[in-house]
């Protein structure tokens, strides 16, 4: 088993490094990961470290222990969470407890007493992933899993061939409890080729992969949801109730942190397609649907995360309704193929005209099906047809070859080509224009305290996890930290062109608090800002 991460949280650096040199970390199954000055540093490091263990002080300034605990428990129900404290405050352990703390201890902290109890949380986190992994547990799960009757029925509601007067009665009938919400999600979970497992038991029981991973999704998601959980033929299937509880960002950010445990404790990569929401439940085939197509993008946006339909596709989409499996790949080749794998599907084709025995009549109705399902893609993606086909006498002269079939793959190649580099073109513009308009509302609100990733991605209509991803990716910085630069920018101007006092300065950028805005100006430029103005 591998060191499991610590991060240290402290005020005092002093402290910090102590606690680092007394300990025999790796003795104890431990690795010190990174540290942090406060709660609000620990926030912005979390998911840069991804520990399995918080230990920090409890009085700390701009975010105390405890608000940073109620922070992690709501985003990371599971990390362990340390508590050191000078305070002998029956209320301030009172708080802890509520919040769920993993430990509470006084200060000083003796090396032997740490020690102890890194060795039982060790020995707690030792016994969650081996019941995880477990293979008794879950191969009783898996004779235990949901009645065939209730597994056809979400088949069939998903892939939208139940009468639409039987859904509700058959939800209450087989103890569906997703009834009553505002709106539903559907997701996907693929899991991805396993090439290589440590753990020795999941090794050699490869075929229960699935089940641990499905167990992972019912104990992330029940806190947050309710849910029917299936298999259908396109991977673990979710159907997720959108009520008063909770929304489908927090949907989302859930499935992102599974998808990352799943890494961490299974050792598989998953990767987890969600789809447009819907109002009714009889609509939820389409959300089905969607959530598929959101796993084809997997080969551009990257595996092993959580992919929403709405941050890669425009709203309302319409999906190609053929009756061929060999047209809908040639779509995703496309879509999100390089010009072999294009080449490749239309080889394919091709190749079945040449084995096909029918009448003529039928080799032009099956290229021109060819034909047309690039033309709806063209109309579909707002393509320039002129361009597409480069000139109108190449589209004459496609029509043309519809009746000469051994010519028909070479003239349809390049055109198909060309639709998928302008595609990615448009792709690679769309993600410019949003982080450019991102940049513009940043610019504009940086003055807004309350100015947030979440509040940010409702302006742009897109989910918090692939912002941030697509926001690193084209800037090569965190929203945080191009936030905290554009707020301290404007800092520098105000303490050269103006006489306002310090105060009045960080509000003006956005900080409520002097103290902390004065913390932040000095990390970034060694002195306070104060002695800014004076130098």
């Amino acid at each position: 088993m591998s060191l499991y991460r610590i991060m240290l949280v402290d005020d005092e650096e002093e402290v910090r490094k102590a606690i680092i040199r007394k300990m025999d970390w790796e003795q104890l199954g431990f690795e010190v990961v990174g540290d942090a000055e406060n709660g609000e540093d620990a926030l912005e490091k979390l998911e840069q470290f991804e520990p399995d263990v918080v230990i920090t002080d409890i009085r700390m300034p701009y975010m105390d222990g405890l608000t940073l605990t109620a922070k992690i428990r709501e985003k990371y129900p599971f990390m362990k969470i340390l508590i050191f404290s000078g305070f002998d405050d029956f209320e301030y352990a009172k708080q802890a407890i509520k919040l769920n703390v993993t430990e509470y201890i006084l200060k000083p902290v003796n090396g032997e007493e740490l020690a102890v109890i890194l060795k039982r949380i060790r020995e707690s986190l030792d016994e969650e992933i081996e019941q995880r992994r477990n293979i008794n547990s879950l191969r009783e799960n898996y004779l235990e899993s949901l009645p065939l009757l209730r597994e056809l029925f979400l088949n069939n509601l998903v892939r939208g061939t139940m009468d639409v007067t039987a859904v509700i009665p058959k939800m209450r009938e087989y103890g569906i409890d997703i009834l009553d919400a505002r709106k539903w999600l559907a997701a996907v979970i693929q899991l991805e080729k396993v090439e290589r497992i440590e753990t020795q038991e999941l090794s050699m029981h490869q075929e229960l992969i699935p089940i641990s991973v499905r167990e992972l999704l019912e104990d992330y998601l029940k806190p947050y949801c309710r849910f029917a959980i299936f298999n259908s033929i396109e991977g673990i299937t979710v159907i997720a109730a959108i009520d008063e509880h909770n929304t489908q960002n927090g949907l989302i950010n859930r499935f992102n942190d599974i998808c990352k445990e799943s890494r961490r404790v299974l050792e598989v990569t998953i990767t987890v397609g969600v789809g447009h929401g819907c109002d009714t439940l009889q609509e939820v085939g389409n959300s089905y649907r969607t959530a598929v197509d959101a796993l084809g993008y997997g080969a551009i946006v990257g595996k092993g995360k959580t992919i929403y339909i709405n941050d890669v596709e425009p709203m309302g989409k319409g999906k190609l309704q053929f009756n061929s499996k060999d047209e809908e790949e040639l779509t995703a080749a496309i879509k999100f193929g390089s010009g072999d794998m294009i080449e490749n599907v239309l080889q394919k084709l091709s190749v079945r005209m040449d084995d096909a025995k029918v009448h003529a009549g039928q080799y032009q109705v099956y290229m021109l099906s060819i034909v047309n399902c690039l033309i709806r893609v063209m109309q579909q993606y707002d393509l320039d047809m002129d361009e597409m086909f480069d000139s109108k006498d190449q589209y004459e002269d496609v029509l043309a070859g519809i009746c000469r079939r051994e010519e028909f793959t070479e003239r349809i190649v390049p055109i198909a080509c060309r639709m998928n580099e302008a595609m990615n073109r448009e792709r690679d513009n769309t993600t410019r224009r949003v982080i450019e308009e991102a940049k513009e509302y940043i610019r504009e609100n940086y003055s807004n305290p309350e100015l947030s990733v979440e509040m940010l991605c409702r302006h742009l209509h897109m989910s918090p996890a692939y912002f941030s991803t697509v926001f690193k990716k084209e800037t090569g910085q965190t929203y945080v930290n191009y936030l905290t630069e554009v707020r301290l920018n404007k800092a520098v101007e105000l303490l050269n062109e103006t006489d306002d006092k310090t105060y009045m300065i960080a509000q003006k950028v956005g900080y409520q608090e002097q103290n902390y805005f004065s913390y932040v100006f000095k990390k970034r430029y060694g002195v306070s800002p104060t002695k800014y103005r004076g130098v």
